[in-house]
């Protein structure tokens, strides 16, 4: 059995400490969904705007920057290690910006990975340039890829096109950044709104579907997969994010907050209208799990 950092009462969420190479390469399972959102690498000395204050953009020594080879040779280290954990069906989502999505999206086409989307998220509240050199950042890409160009894919497209109006989705997203109330157990530098990890997971997975976060952070895509009736592992090396993760799953067992969390979602139309939260079934979670 291998260690786990923590574990949810009815073993639905997961998180383990340590490089998501070295652990995944100590147990076989095939996961239904991957979403990672891997070191963007741009940690130099930056500066930006939040809440009305001028701040660094350093995350950390893990994500400071680094040489085109050593980025290449970075993603395909971690990508071949997922790929080897996934279902025949799964599909992936990677996270990412001009410093390293294009780097990513060369060693998916290398590992064999068929690229379905690439989904540009506009956020509807980006902070100000306060350079005035050059236009606002105000977007991420999520790549969306299977693992087989031969091996058909889960696409919720009816769910997909009834939270739009009835009209097709696109592959651009208006969606806010993290906002207060995901900040409650802090807050990790690249971490991600809970509505863009719902949106996603409703597209490419069904209820009590594995999914697995290889840089999992503050864990937001478990907390989703929670909320969402899916079952969550996370790889994390950082014990402050783990430390974090673990508080924000333990919220959840209060039902009052995780009702909050469905209804914020359910008024942004990121779930259907429903007056019930959804459960993984534990008795399928815990099935053939090395880590259970």
């Amino acid at each position: 059995m291998i260690s786990s950092f923590y574990k949810s009462p009815n073993n639905d969420f997961t998180l383990i400490q340590g490089d998501c190479v070295d652990t995944l390469s100590k147990f076989k399972f095939g996961f239904d969904m991957v979403f990672a959102d891997p070191p963007y690498f741009l940690s130099g000395g930056g500066i930006s705007y939040q809440s009305g204050k001028i701040v660094c953009v350093d995350k950390g020594v893990w994500d400071k920057p680094t040489t085109p080879e050593e980025l290449d040779a970075f993603n395909l280290r971690w990508l071949s290690a997922v790929r080897e954990h996934m279902k025949d069906n799964a599909t992936i989502w990677i996270s990412g910006t001009h410093h390293n999505i294009f780097s990513v999206q060369q060693q998916l086409l290398k590992l064999g990975f068929k690229i379905l989307n690439v989904i540009t998220w506009a956020k509807t509240n980006p902070p100000p340039n306060i350079s005035c050199r050059y236009f606002t950042f105000s977007t991420e890409f999520i790549i969306w890829a299977r693992k087989s160009s031969k091996v058909p894919h889960y696409f919720n497209y009816a769910l997909m096109k009834e939270l739009n109006g009835n009209k097709q989705m696109t592959d651009v997203w208006h969606l806010p950044a993290i906002g207060i109330w995901e900040k409650t157990c802090g807050k990790h530098p690249t971490q991600k709104p809970l509505g863009l990890l719902a949106r996603l997971i409703q597209a490419s997975t069904e209820v009590n579907a594995w999914i697995l976060d290889p840089f999992s952070g503050s864990a937001t895509t478990g907390i989703a997969a929670n909320l969402l009736g899916r079952n969550y592992l996370g790889l994390e090396k950082e014990e402050e994010f783990l430390n974090m993760s673990r508080a924000r799953r333990l919220e959840l067992e209060d039902p009052d907050i995780r009702w909050s969390y469905l209804k914020r979602l359910e008024k942004n139309n990121i779930i259907p209208a429903s007056d019930t939260s959804v459960v993984s079934d534990s008795s399928q979670a815990c099935y053939n799990t090395p880590w259970i």
